[in-house]
């Protein structure tokens, strides 16, 4: 069932954003000869008008195969040269190429306005001005590695609903009173009951916390935080829909530049902080378990990364057509054709050879 909404929500994804090059491109008068999502080999594909609509075997993306985007003589000058990509105003070409990036930003939008609309799962303190936040509990943020709380079983999104050692218990809970009661109980068994997903029943675990060696403090290996749902009107989900938007796209920026910072100077392991389409599909599981809203909140997530990713000036990317295109306006004129095509399908190859690495090791992690 994972894979399937997986391969669901990568498909409205990409859809989405080649819609965007396919609608900037048929209104600027530009060609567009084939709409496919997957990558070849090609199963099948119907032709409506000029363009070709397909269905490829490997669902991993999509593309949009707009005449003139890697010139050639045809149609560069060729009979139908008038309308090719290669032959309209930089500026129209700019907005095709920008496209995408615009409409995978305007999805995450809609996705976290619905999510608000529905109730979408907020941390206490970052609620909208004037709305109360609703069934607020202490909940599992992320749980460390083969940390005590891993190997019992806690995971991702579970509500905690009580805490208890032998005779002694948490009235009052929220991240304070959990810290105090773990620093007191040392390594003493602690009785954590919690609630995950849609499932009201509650569940209990038995967690025995480890010394921390650097602090000789005890601890159970969870970050955790107060979240409740705010549910918002229309307007004002609209608004905080785009607010939270721009928070994800500037969080994700500034994310990825540490990461590759921290790679180029080796302080980071590049392979383990990157996670491929296997490793998507147990993330697209744990937030189907936690409900339609968090799955939303997902799409959305990845729809902005999708977006950001795009726009590295990078070979075979938006970013890297875009920066190719900023290279020909100050320069005056075109790139050799040659240039500019084998460098986007080097980078294309390193683009698929870098998706295969990353599969597998996402495949190595599961065992």
């Amino acid at each position: 069932m994972s894979i399937i909404i997986f391969i669901i929500i990568l498909l409205v994804l990409v859809l989405v954003h080649e819609f965007g090059h396919f609608f900037t491109a048929k209104r600027f008068g530009i060609r567009v000869d084939e709409f496919g999502f997957g990558f070849p080999p090609k199963l099948f594909g119907k032709k409506y008008g000029e363009t070709e609509y397909s269905l490829n075997l490997l669902p991993i993306g999509g593309f949009v195969k707009i005449f003139g985007e890697n010139p050639d003589e045809e149609n560069t000058n060729g009979p139908d040269a008038s309308r090719s990509f290669v032959n309209k105003p930089k500026w129209q070409q700019a907005i095709v190429l920008f496209a995408g990036v615009f409409a995978n930003f305007l999805l995450a939008w809609l996705l976290f306005s619905i999510g608000f609309m529905s109730g979408l799962p907020t941390s206490v303190g970052s609620e909208p001005a004037g709305y109360k936040l609703n069934n607020v509990n202490l909940t599992v943020v992320s749980v460390s590695p083969k940390s005590p709380a891993e190997v019992a079983g806690l995971k991702s999104g579970d509500k905690i609903m009580s805490i208890k050692s032998d005779n002694d218990s948490v009235s009052d809970i929220n991240p304070d009173t959990l810290k105090s009661f773990i620093l007191s109980h040392g390594d003493k068994k602690i009785d954590v009951g919690y609630i995950r997903g849609q499932n009201n029943e509650v569940h209990s675990v038995i967690i025995t916390p480890t010394i921390n060696k650097t602090d000789n403090q005890p601890e159970i290996g969870i970050s955790m935080d107060m979240i409740g749902t705010a549910k918002l009107p229309f307007f004002m989900a609209l608004k905080e829909g785009m607010t939270l938007t721009w928070f994800v796209a500037k969080s994700t920026v500034i994310g990825l530049y540490t990461l590759i910072i921290g790679g180029i100077h080796g302080k980071t392991d590049l392979l383990a902080s990157v996670t491929g389409p296997v490793g998507m599909v147990g993330i697209v599981g744990d937030a189907f378990q936690f409900g339609f809203v968090y799955l939303l909140s997902f799409a959305a997530l990845i729809s902005v990364n999708l977006a950001i990713i795009n726009l590295l000036p990078f070979p075979a990317l938006d970013g890297g057509r875009l920066f190719f295109l900023l290279i020909e306006k100050i320069k005056g004129s075109r790139l050799n054709p040659k240039f500019a095509n084998w460098a986007n399908m080097i980078g294309f190859g390193i683009l698929i050879l870098l998706m295969v690495v990353v599969t597998f090791h996402d495949i190595v992690k599961l065992f």
